[in-house]
């Protein structure tokens, strides 16, 4: 069987990518190993998918060649979608800082993209799994020549351009893996390494003990990590665990943060806080516990005067200008270091995956090997927490379809 073009992942990269080439009149082929189609959309935003987010830019996104995702992000912006999502009915909403959700389900989104997939007359193989890909001699001078040959568990096919959009290591539970990595690395291109992002940091048992009481509690902070151009900064919601630290102020600095590198986390990001105990020692008579718990929550407060052997109960005007110094400090500026994160199995995204600087950052293409291309997150593009990851999605796909043209001696 011969195809235009063979797309392995059918996430929402690959996907998006195969109703759009369909549609611009390539004969498709969109092939997958799992059973249900685009199982990562339907868990993704508490199973509403925070399909795009209004504000996106490459400052929202990591890589090791940062400048790369610029020209795709700018071809096929967030509005570009936010049309698509509209021209097929579905109601959506802002939650926060610019991230949109849909109002009833994300499999709202998948059942959009294989509409544009039938509409393009897409045929889609599921589940199926390629064994083997080979690229094949020149048998023709034509430019519609097929260049790949593919050996998948339902035949032997053969295609002119083949995408690989199979997604990063996150959730192995539904099925991710590293195929697009190693097919990337046998034909020659260099991998920056993976690492799941986005994810829960942990602390060692022992050191975290103090803590693990207060898991289940949330609340606003600011956290950074890194130094000079690579430093970061994020003010969103904090959440104690068990085992450690989660929220979005978490899930964000985890992909900026690197084995050994020190966390600092200031609990009231909105107030000065040394000021505001000094002037409770001298104003009011309540109780430093008390005066505390004005400010956070409760158990936050009791545990910080634990940590610190500070007596609760004593009264303000009693407290000691260096002991409220000190909690002062450590109350803003809280620096811990993790020893490690809850690994793919809870990570959203990844970061690192096929090196950009081997890609066309106009259409995806591979340098080493004509008609190979990688889109979505199997590329090292890594996008901020709140819909950026799937707007890489949307326009790593659209830059790549829209650079490929119909080979009628072969559909």
């Amino acid at each position: 069987m011969h195809f235009d073009l063979v797309i392995i992942g059918a996430g929402a990269a690959g996907l998006f990518c195969a109703g759009q080439a369909g549609q611009r009149g390539l004969k498709v082929l969109l092939i997958d190993h799992a059973e249900r189609v685009a199982e990562k959309i339907r868990i993704s935003g508490g199973g509403r998918c925070n399909f795009t987010n209004r504000d996106v830019g490459p400052a929202n996104f990591l890589s090791d060649n940062p400048a790369f995702c610029r020209s795709a992000l700018a071809r096929y912006s967030s509005q570009d979608f936010i049309a698509l999502v509209q021209k097929h009915g579905i109601a959506f909403h802002e939650k926060h800082k610019g991230q949109l959700f849909c109002d009833d389900s994300s499999d709202q989104i998948i059942q959009m993209l294989l509409k544009e997939c039938a509409a393009g007359g897409v045929e889609r193989w599921q589940p199926c799994s390629v064994q083997e890909l080979q690229t094949l001699s020149a048998e023709s001078t034509e430019a519609s020549a097929a260049r790949f040959e593919l050996h998948t568990t339902r035949g032997q096919v053969r295609a002119h351009s083949v995408v690989v959009a199979t997604g990063g290591l996150p959730v192995p539970k539904i099925g991710a893996t590293d195929w697009g990595l190693r097919l990337a690395k046998r034909f020659g291109h260099a991998i920056v390494e993976p690492r799941p992002a986005l994810v829960p940091l942990t602390f060692d048992e022992q050191a975290w003990a103090p803590f693990s009481a207060l898991a289940g509690l949330s609340l606003p902070v600011a956290v950074s990590t890194g130094q000079g151009k690579v430093k970061a900064r994020f003010l969103e919601d904090l959440l104690f665990t068990h085992r450690g630290l989660s929220g979005p102020a978490i899930l964000q600095i985890s992909s900026f943060w690197t084995e050994g590198q020190a966390l600092q986390i200031d609990l009231a990001p909105e107030h000065k806080l040394l000021p505001l105990l000094q002037s409770a020692k001298r104003e009011s008579k309540r109780q430093l516990g008390n005066e505390l718990a004005s400010l956070f929550p409760q158990r936050l407060a009791q545990a910080w005067l634990e940590r610190l052997g500070l007596a609760s109960q004593r009264p303000m005007p009693e407290c000691k200008d260096k002991d409220l110094q000190n909690l002062a400090q450590q109350l803003q500026a809280w620096s811990l270091i993790p020893n490690g994160s809850e690994g793919w199995r809870k990570a959203e995204v990844m970061r690192g995956g096929v090196d950009t600087r081997e890609l066309n950052s106009q259409n995806m293409e591979s340098k080493r090997v004509p008609g190979l291309y990688f889109i979505g997150e199997v590329v090292d593009v890594t996008g901020w927490l709140g819909g950026y990851n799937f707007q890489w999605a949307w326009a790593s796909a659209a830059a790549c379809a829209r650079s490929l043209h119909a080979n009628t001696a072969i559909a």
